[in-house]
């Protein structure tokens, strides 16, 4: 009898086997399958994903089929982030997703994580082990508090939650599925690090690799407004979940919410229809002011002269930047980044700085250069001009302002910078956008206005604003245009003479 029955349980795993290999790259029909819907129980009430959920789940499994893996041959990462307001069951499509993985792929690897270890652990993963136990193969796998994983592979076939904090994310890297599908879900995304993304791109990059975020859109900047909103989202499969079209949001709230805020407020924006906020309560610098300027035709007269700012580093984690402008033009000359550990040597920067000194940029050389008067400026500043260079000027961010309403030096160029971004063109690159919408503000007893330090900001992002810096060094000071060339006199010979 004891035989019979592990032969029937084992004619019954191929069945499940076949079944679910039809639903490789059908993760709807895989959802509408593992789980009791309707029946007595949890799920007795619902009969499967709401509009949103099957929308995405179909989009998903078209990116499966765009890609057509061999099992060999690396295919191009499935990205997919959708921002969403409160209570749109952003735990339920992760723990979905999980589950359509880990059942369809053999020998896959995961990590799961969340913005705090409470809500990985309270609600993200708990939400994959209330799902997983709800499958109608649920003996397949075991699931606890630390690891997924299918019965018997315990090594080899799982997938494991992971808290964010940066000191943690050697957690993220060496997860590698050449011939299979490595994969991480970003639950509440917006405040996850920036670091643990960069490392979890390294497990991207064999067999058929995936990577989801969702979250909430608590800020204009970061990885999740990147890539749904920001500079990153053309590489990616990106949308906005409305909460008021969700099935499962306290529809009774949310009218309260836009009674109370209105829809159009930064609140309503965030918390019910899923879009980030228009400027942040003290964000000095409007996101939408700087996607304007990147989609604005760069354009500069004649007689502009070619300003460069540039922020020094000190040799650390920092970059030392370079930007260039011309006129309302700040777009058509690519950025120099160096990096900080390249910088240590103050001899490094004199040649790098004395070389875009020299050169043309589109037949015009650098009028004046404005530099960061902190750290190594001193030393660089000094040689470039016994070269001969005297189109230099150092610019100390702590300085008085040259106008009253800012506190400042670096106050001051911002605000100008500011001004400028409703007329001017910048380039798409990230690392501009984020740092362009990043600093905070407030006013001091004189009602200036004080731009956020820049030891805070780096604490609060993970890194310096060195792009924002290096362009906002372009207004220290006003640069006059460029004089005409003078044509050439020639002498006039006459036949007579």
């Amino acid at each position: 009898m004891a035989a019979k029955s592990k032969k029937s349980l084992q004619e019954l795993d191929l069945e499940i086997a076949d079944q679910l290999a039809q639903f490789y790259a059908d993760p709807l029909g895989f959802v509408l399958w593992a789980y009791p819907w309707g029946e007595p129980g949890p799920l007795k009430n619902f009969t499967g994903p709401d509009e949103d959920q099957r929308e995405f789940l179909k989009q998903l499994g078209e990116e499966v089929k765009a890609r057509k893996f061999d099992g060999k041959t690396p295919v191009k990462p499935i990205r997919m982030v959708r921002s969403s307001g409160h209570g749109t069951g952003k735990s339920v499509r992760a723990a979905w997703i999980v589950n359509w993985i880990m059942s369809t792929r053999a020998h896959c690897g995961g990590t799961v994580t969340a913005n705090t270890a409470d809500q990985l652990e309270t609600k993200t993963w708990a939400q994959v082990q209330r799902w997983t136990k709800l499958l109608n193969h649920a003996h397949w796998f075991e699931c606890t508090s630390e690891r997924m994983w299918k019965v018997g592979h315990k090594e080899t076939w799982f997938c494991a939650p992971s808290t964010c904090r940066e000191e943690n994310s050697e957690a993220f890297a060496g997860q590698h599925r050449a011939d299979s599908t490595s994969f991480y879900v970003f639950d509440e995304g917006s405040a996850v690090p920036d670091t643990i993304y960069e490392v979890a791109e390294g497990g991207l990059t064999d067999g058929e690799p995936m990577i989801f975020v969702f979250g909430n859109p608590t800020k204009s900047s970061g990885k999740l407004y990147r890539t749904c909103f920001g500079s990153e989202r053309h590489r990616w499969n990106h949308g906005v979940i409305d909460a008021r079209k969700s099935a499962f949001a306290n529809q009774d709230q949310i009218a309260e919410w836009i009674e109370d805020y209105g829809e159009d407020s930064d609140f309503v924006r965030v918390r019910v229809r899923g879009l980030p906020p228009s400027a942040a309560d003290s964000q000095f610098i409007p996101t939408d002011l700087v996607d304007a300027a990147q989609k604005r035709q760069a354009l500069s007269l004649p007689d502009d002269p070619l300003i460069a700012g540039c922020d020094l580093s000190w040799g650390g984690e920092d970059y030392t930047t370079i930007r260039f402008r011309q006129g309302c033009d700040a777009r058509s000359i690519p950025a120099i980044r160096i990096p900080g550990e390249q910088t240590r040597d103050p001899n490094t920067m004199v040649m790098k700085l004395s070389e875009v000194l020299s050169r043309d940029y589109n037949g015009k050389k650098v009028s004046m250069l404005f530099m960061d008067s902190a750290g190594i400026c001193g030393p660089v500043a000094s040689r470039l001009r016994q070269l001969g260079f005297k189109n230099i000027i150092e610019v100390n961010f702590g300085a008085h302002s040259l106008n009253e309403k800012y506190a400042f030096m670096r106050s001051y160029m911002w605000g100008q910078m500011k001004e400028w971004l409703s007329r001017g063109a910048i380039d798409k690159a990230a690392g501009l956008e984020e740092d362009l919408t990043a600093p905070g503000y407030k006013f001091t007893k004189k009602t200036e206005i004080l731009l956020e330090p820049k030891d805070k900001i780096r604490e609060r992002i993970g890194h310096s604003t060195d792009d924002g810096d290096a362009l906002a060094l372009t207004f220290a000071q006003q640069v006059a245009p460029l004089k005409p060339k003078q044509p050439e006199r020639r002498a006039v010979v006459t036949a007579w003479s």
